[in-house]
């Protein structure tokens, strides 16, 4: 009930532009870039520092993609399981049975953990930034905490303006592609939020968040059927959704780096 009642105020925060009767929302290039800048405004100096140190002053836009562009590096290998959860709608992550080879949660844990480690080397915490980065958006698609069965919405097919394609890539990139914006006038044009909402929004823990996000999940499987044409109407009832979640992603994106460099 804890969480439903957290996921209900988040949603009152933004009913005004959201049609909260549709379906809910790993982003395309284009959202996690949109990710990293709005997290940009929302670190404090010190961490802003700490971070243009580690990463020569790239951006948080620009190395957000990271965790994407490695994929085709076999030594990397080990981290594909992190980008997902795969979990049982009725179970919440705390009582889900685990991936043995790491998960969203667990992935983000080790990022977290060599950013604070005195020891590990300018590259080594580099890396795991540039990863830690790229799994707080993924967190936010829903699809990336989906079903085992659909691996995430990607067995599900579907039409987009008459073209093939399935639930999972719809969320990650073809909303977003479709509304024809730059990763920076989706960041400069988010929804106004006063710093009480910011500070409930950045409440709670990682599983705090997966389990919220679970429950948005489950709108969007119900959103659509297999093999459904889609296209304006699908665009018009749930994009507002999506880039909602790239706005609650990069501020989460922002408290976690806070913490870890503030």
């Amino acid at each position: 009930m804890k969480t439903i009642r957290f996921v209900c105020i988040i949603i009152a925060f933004f009913s005004v532009q959201i049609n909260i009767n549709s379906a809910s929302p790993d982003w395309g290039s284009t959202g996690h870039r949109t990710v990293g800048e709005i997290a940009e405004n929302y670190i404090n100096s010190k961490t802003k520092r700490k971070i243009a140190e580690l990463l020569d002053g790239q951006s948080l836009a620009i190395i957000a993609t990271f965790g994407d562009d490695i994929k085709s590096d076999k030594q990397y290998n080990y981290i594909d399981t992190w980008h997902y959860i795969n979990m049982p709608f009725n179970v919440k992550y705390e009582d889900s049975e685990k991936n043995e080879k790491g998960d969203l949660v667990t992935g983000i844990e080790k990022c977290k953990q060599v950013l604070l480690d005195k020891n590990a080397t300018k590259e080594d915490k580099a890396f795991h930034l540039k990863i830690l980065t790229h799994l707080i958006g993924d967190l936010h698609q829903p699809m990336h905490i989906g079903r085992a069965e659909d691996k995430g919405g990607n067995t599900i097919q579907l039409q987009w303006f008459g073209d093939g394609t399935n639930l999972h890539r719809l969320w990650d990139s073809q909303m977003i592609d479709h509304y024809k914006m730059t990763y920076t006038e989706l960041a400069n044009n988010t929804n106004k939020i006063s710093k009480t909402q910011v500070k409930f929004l950045q409440q709670g823990t990682v599983v705090d968040w997966v389990n919220e996000m679970q429950l948005k999940t489950i709108k969007v499987y119900g959103s659509v059927e297999v093999g459904e044409k889609l296209g304006y109407n699908y665009m018009y009832e749930n994009f507002e959704l999506a880039r909602t979640q790239l706005q609650i992603s990069g501020i989460r994106l922002a408290k976690v780096l806070n913490d870890l460099f503030s």
